[in-house]
């Protein structure tokens, strides 16, 4: 049923790891900035008596980093579990300040062993079309954009996750073989593309990300690229401006994105109301993008020709998917099934 589903999108073939990336730069979310001259960092540790006193230690780690020979900065919040040993940690890219916060409960992620690293976006660039703020402010001097391949905001998210990532590498307690990324809708597209362009990343989720993130765009009746592009266009760079109304020009589609991450672990959680995000699109990305982890010997998506339902889990092979009832948030189910996938695949209880 779902192979037929996905003939019928007329997708391009998928290419090496290094073309897709290119593409997908150059097409649709502009070049990743280059990392910064220069990268220090100032922890500031809270006495606030938060996560059960003794059971993890919280503190903001501002990151001050120098590009282009400017200096910028962005606050972080960490949580890491007092218990002895490595943990694996989650690089969360999220909406507000502060843990916990909108879509991290972070005292449960503690509980399951996980250490928990996570900034607001608009503390890197506000998430609106001004270019000189934050990090935009840095890249583009003059106020504005001069190339159709410079980055929009996806990827300069993306770029601050990978230095949360440079940040986390130091930490003695923290397991550098261990490190999530993950976000929620258009955060969900800038953790697929954080670990797509950084294989330092052993895992990335993507919740509820939709059309320019987990969705085929080709056949997506929901969401669609001239939608997002009219709503966001400074999220990507100016040359996706040439695919509304045009998607089958495209020489990409998402599930370039997702191959890109192979033979690494990628989850892709859906909500079954969450029609604008066009679970089955997700589902079908999953599928077309195995193709890149049968070539490299590891199975992707191993799934069932079952009706698309709430319950629907896959989480066999290197690719995950599954669907949860309800709507558009990043909810502890969705967390819950996230921490499934990865103990499936570590073989090792984190709690």
């Amino acid at each position: 049923m779902y192979l037929e589903l996905l003939k019928q999108r007329n997708l391009p073939a998928l290419r090496s790891r290094e073309e897709m990336l290119k593409i997908l730069q150059e097409e649709e979310y502009g070049y990743m900035p280059p990392p910064p001259e220069k990268l220090t960092w100032t922890v500031q540790p809270d006495v606030v008596y938060k996560f059960g006193g003794d059971k993890a230690s919280y503190s903001r780690v501002t990151l001050q980093y120098t590009l282009k020979g400017k200096t910028g900065q962005f606050p972080v919040d960490c949580v890491i579990p007092n218990k002895p040993g490595k943990h694996p940690f989650f690089i969360h890219i999220g909406f507000s300040q502060g843990l916990p916060n909108y879509g991290n409960p972070t005292e449960e992620l503690i509980d399951e062993g996980f250490a928990v690293l996570s900034f607001d976006k608009n503390d890197v660039t506000q998430d609106n079309d001004d270019w000189t703020d934050g990090l935009a402010g840095i890249l583009y001097p003059e106020g504005k954009r001069q190339k159709p391949t410079d980055p929009g905001k996806i990827a300069m998210w993306a770029w601050a996750a990978q230095r949360v990532m440079d940040y986390a590498l130091t930490v003695e307690s923290l397991d550098p073989a261990g490190g999530i990324v993950c976000g929620h809708s258009r955060l969900g597209k800038t953790a697929l593309l954080t670990a797509a362009t950084d294989a330092r990343f052993a895992f990335a989720h993507s919740n509820d990300s939709g059309c320019s993130g987990a969705a085929l765009a080709r056949g997506n009746a929901r969401e669609t690229v001239a939608r997002i592009c009219e709503l966001f266009p400074y999220w990507f760079c100016e040359n996706y401006l040439k695919y509304p109304n045009n998607e089958e020009e495209m020489p990409f589609d998402q599930h370039f994105l997702v191959a890109s991450i192979a033979p690494r672990y990628v989850s892709v959680g859906s909500a079954e109301r969450d029609v604008f995000a066009d679970p089955l699109s997700e589902l079908l990305t999953c599928i077309a993008a195995s193709e890149a982890y049968d070539a490299q010997g590891v199975d992707g998506l191993i799934f069932e020709n079952a009706p698309l339902t709430a319950g629907n889990a896959y989480q066999k092979g290197k690719i995950g998917y599954y669907m949860r009832a309800g709507t558009h948030c990043f909810s502890r189910t969705d967390w819950l099934a996230l921490i499934a996938f990865i103990r499936e695949h570590t073989g090792r209880n984190t709690q």
